[in-house]
Formats: structure tokens, C-alpha cells, sequence
């Protein structure tokens, strides 16, 4: 019975050395830090070292600038460098301010609503009149929701007599 009961244990701690050496080969650590100081222009940037992969994620405007994160990971040492770095592409204003538009007038909340539209780099601002404040919300959460749109900003004026 000692013999069964000590055969047992063993297995055990083999068994729990086995899951310790697997879970340190694939602990996550977080190396964003080191890469913040190398002056990178990539938002959302996040750089995970998966066993012995680094795992690069984020969002940037060139190829050239995702190549340079993965180039700064191997420059700090790290060999193996999976660069999932999505590259951006640049915001078309025309198109933007003719979706806009389109949908400001196309929508039945807004009839009666002056609006002017313009576009910069995908920042959109939005002017004119509405009845509402109601209007106004419901002007900007379209606009919000325009393929290429990274931001609204809104100078919606109530239309006066209400």
C-alpha cells in the first residue's frame, strides 16, 4: 500500500512539473513598454512575447512604419517577430462628405435640417441648422457611423423660434 501510495505522488509531481514547464514556455509577457520609447507613430500598439514569438499588433498609416516596430523588436534582441501590424489606409474625405451628406438628407428625423459637411483626414465636422436637440444627436450618430469616419465633430446650431 506505501508502495502504491508513493508511486502515486511521484506521478503527481511529474505530472504538475510537466503543466509548470508548459505554462512557463508559453507565459505572455508584455513588452508595449519597451517599444513606446523607440518613437513609433502605430495606435493601439502592442507588442506580446508568446514563448518565444513576439507579437506585434496595432494599426498604422505606412508599411514603412510596421516594418520599423518589427526591426525595433529585433534590434532589442528578440528573433522571431510576428508583425500583425494593420496597415491603415488613408481616409477619402470626398467620398466621406458625399456619404454624409447622402445620409443626413436621406434620413426622415432630419427633414427641414440645414446641414454643411466637411472632411479632414477622416475627421468630420458637421454645421448648420436643426430644430432639436434631438436632431443634433441623431445628425452626429450618423455621421459616427460613415465608413472612414475617425471622429465627428459637430457646430449644430437649434434653429431659433423653438
Amino acid at each position: 500500500m506505501r508502495t502504491r501510495i508513493l508511486i502515486c505522488s511521484a506521478a503527481i509531481v511529474v505530472v504538475l512539473s510537466a503543466v509548470a514547464a508548459s505554462a512557463d514556455s508559453l507565459a505572455v509577457v508584455d513588452l508595449t513598454p519597451q517599444l513606446t520609447r523607440a518613437g513609433l507613430h502605430v495606435d493601439g500598439l502592442r507588442a506580446l512575447e508568446v514563448g518565444d514569438v513576439v507579437v506585434l499588433r496595432g494599426r498604422a498609416m505606412s508599411t514603412a512604419e510596421a516594418e520599423r516596430a518589427g526591426v525595433a523588436m529585433q534590434r532589442l534582441g528578440y528573433e522571431r517577430v510576428a508583425n500583425l501590424i494593420e496597415i491603415a489606409t488613408p481616409p477619402d474625405d470626398a467620398v466621406i462628405e458625399r456619404d454624409a451628406e447622402r445620409a443626413l438628407t436621406m434620413h426622415r428625423a432630419l427633414d427641414d435640417c440645414q446641414f454643411r459637411v466637411a472632411s479632414n483626414d477622416g475627421v468630420v465636422h458637421v454645421s448648420g441648422r436643426v430644430r432639436s436637440q434631438v436632431q443634433r444627436d441623431i445628425a452626429v450618430s450618423l455621421v459616427r457611423t460613415i465608413d472612414g469616419v475617425r471622429g465627428v465633430t459637430s457646430d449644430l446650431r437649434l434653429a431659433s423660434g423653438r
